[in-house]
């Protein structure tokens, strides 16, 4: 049965070309596994697993399990002067997979939350340590944190904030981006060029003197830019840096954290401790809305001051830390654990790259890029129609061969399952060769 017209009509869509969609909408109404159902009873492969988000795959039993129960049992709690007792339980599962250091997290209920929580906790702790002059914050171009409005503000990707102009924050500056074609074109991992652009923050710094900055954010792997990975020495720079002039370093984690780079967290793949890490996504396996911020010991234990009566940090949501939430959560971390999954992912790490590498050549492909389990492909866009070709390619895996491949603008983007198959991960890039082959 189709959709009522009316109903794709009421729906505007987010980050979608809506009237380009609803010509000939792309409706899903079922998922198992690695694959969705449509409306039209066709089965297709997820090849970017939900939106970095089910690594695990779609409607894993133990989560489905953990969440009915759950619902049935305390569907929500009030998360003021009182709480759920799973969200002290995934609290605690959370935190015993950081790093040493990290033993206190704060649920949101998605990224882009998280991202503005962080940065207002890094501007309260400068103020709990009487430094409230540190109010500037940085990013970095390319960079994206979500779309509320500190995260769109230290974001650094043109169409999500030109549209905003001078509704943005203040008091807010980025680095350089580390992209560079000429350079780095056709990495694998890691690119040996860039770790110079760590330096820009002592640009800044002077510019704004160090210690009115207050907290700098990045994406340790920036995904939705196109997957850009940070170069050799890149970050370990950075973090150099922000020790230099007392400036809290933020990683937001949101795609990274939970296997999808081989490791719980990005921090711990590069060895590089962050001050607060945001996470999402892969929180929940996507299966229902949740993020968290994470911070380090110091940052908790300065809030801790006054009357104990008093309320220490005056943020939060009606929904942090709701008890369904929660609950898949802690299912979603207890499978990571017995099921190996950042193992898993971990070891299909060089298949996903060889395979991707393949279109290196490709008349239609000017750059590719990987890191984990993030992948891009950059196409030559068409003159005058920027992102027509990478939409085209989108709307015919969708219809034509069964799979499922996100675009942003002319950048073909992947993110396979942490625990695919290296053939499903083969015959993804086959289909999209196909594709690639017969379009102009």
């Amino acid at each position: 049965m189709s959709t009522n017209p009316a109903a794709v009509d009421s729906y505007w869509m987010p980050f979608t070309a809506n009237r380009d969609f609803k010509q000939q909408p792309r409706i899903i109404v079922g998922a198992e596994g690695h694959h969705y159902h449509t409306e039209d009873g066709r089965k297709l492969y997820d090849a970017f697993s939900g939106l970095w988000t089910s690594g695990l795959g779609h409607c894993h039993p133990r989560i489905v399990e953990a969440v009915q129960r759950q619902v049935a049992t305390l569907d929500y709690s009030l998360g003021f002067q009182a709480a759920s007792d799973k969200v002290f339980e995934l609290a605690e599962k959370v935190t015993s997979m950081a790093p040493d250091g990290y033993s206190k997290v704060f649920f949101t209920n998605s990224g882009s939350e998280s991202a503005d929580t962080s940065l207002k906790i890094a501007l309260g702790y400068h103020r709990a340590r009487k430094e409230g002059h540190r109010t500037r914050l940085v990013g970095r171009e390319k960079g994206y944190h979500g779309v509320n409005f500190g995260g769109m503000s230290v974001g650094g990707m043109t169409p999500n904030r030109k549209a905003f102009g001078a509704s943005l924050l203040p008091c807010v500056d980025h680095l350089q981006h580390t992209w560079n074609l000429e350079h780095n074109a056709y990495s694998r991992g890691q690119p040996a060029w860039g770790a110079h652009f760590a330096d820009d923050l002592e640009r800044l710094a002077a510019l704004h003197d160090g210690s009115n900055i207050a907290a700098v954010i990045v994406e340790p792997v920036s995904g939705s830019s196109g997957i850009l990975p940070p170069p050799v020495g890149y970050l370990e720079r950075l973090r150099e840096i922000c020790d230099k002039y007392g400036i809290l370093l933020i990683f937001d984690e949101v795609i990274t954290a939970f296997g999808r780079i081989g490791a719980g967290f990005a921090a711990e793949r590069f060895g590089v401790m962050p001050d607060i890490i945001n996470m999402a996504k892969g929180l929940t396996n996507g299966v229902i809305p949740m993020g968290a911020v994470m911070v380090r010991d110091e940052i908790f234990d300065t809030f801790m001051h006054g009357p104990e009566q008093a309320i220490e940090l005056f943020h939060g949501y009606t929904y942090s830390g709701h008890p369904v939430a929660a609950a898949a959560g802690i299912a979603a971390l207890d499978a990571y654990v017995e099921e190996g999954t950042f193992e898993q992912s971990r070891g299909l790490e060089q298949h996903f790259e060889d395979e991707l590498h393949s279109f290196a050549g490709h008349p239609l492909v000017t750059d590719v890029r990987n890191f984990g389990l993030m992948g891009g492909l950059d196409l030559v866009p068409r003159p005058d129609a920027m992102g027509a070709r990478g939409l085209e390619v989108h709307k015919k895996c969708f219809w034509e061969e069964d799979i499922v491949v996100r675009n942003g603008g002319d950048i073909l983007q992947f993110s396979p399952f942490l625990n695919s198959r290296p053939e499903d991960i083969t015959m993804t890039f086959e289909k999209v060769r196909k594709v690639l082959d017969h379009i102009d």
